[in-house]
């Protein structure tokens, strides 16, 4: 597990493509950090929680190597169930504050 929308599989480092989720590494404030375990933490337990499902999205990596991926929970986006749960956002094309 890396943060609230990266995380190993198999091996491979998987950016959830269709949301954001607030920096660990660095947190630029108390909010987020708090706010950053928290989703990573939500993550963890849905992962484990049963089978995976994937869908590439726009782009198969991104600059870091990573797999972009729409991550699937009984068909259920885990994307939308984090958005849902407050513990992310949409993505938007660029990273916004955490801290405002």
């Amino acid at each position: 597990m890396v943060d609230g929308d990266t995380f190993w599989f198999r091996g491979e480092k998987i950016r959830i493509a269709d949301i954001d989720t607030p920096e660990l590494s660095p947190s630029r404030c108390r909010r987020e950090r708090e706010r950053g375990l928290a989703a990573k933490q939500r993550l963890l337990d849905i992962l484990n929680s049963g089978p995976l499902s994937f869908k590439v999205g726009a782009r198969d990596e991104d600059r870091f190597g990573r797999k972009l991926r729409i991550v699937y929970r009984d068909r259920r986006s885990v994307g939308d169930i984090l958005v849902a749960e407050g513990l992310a956002r949409k993505w938007q094309g660029s990273r916004r504050s955490w801290c405002e």
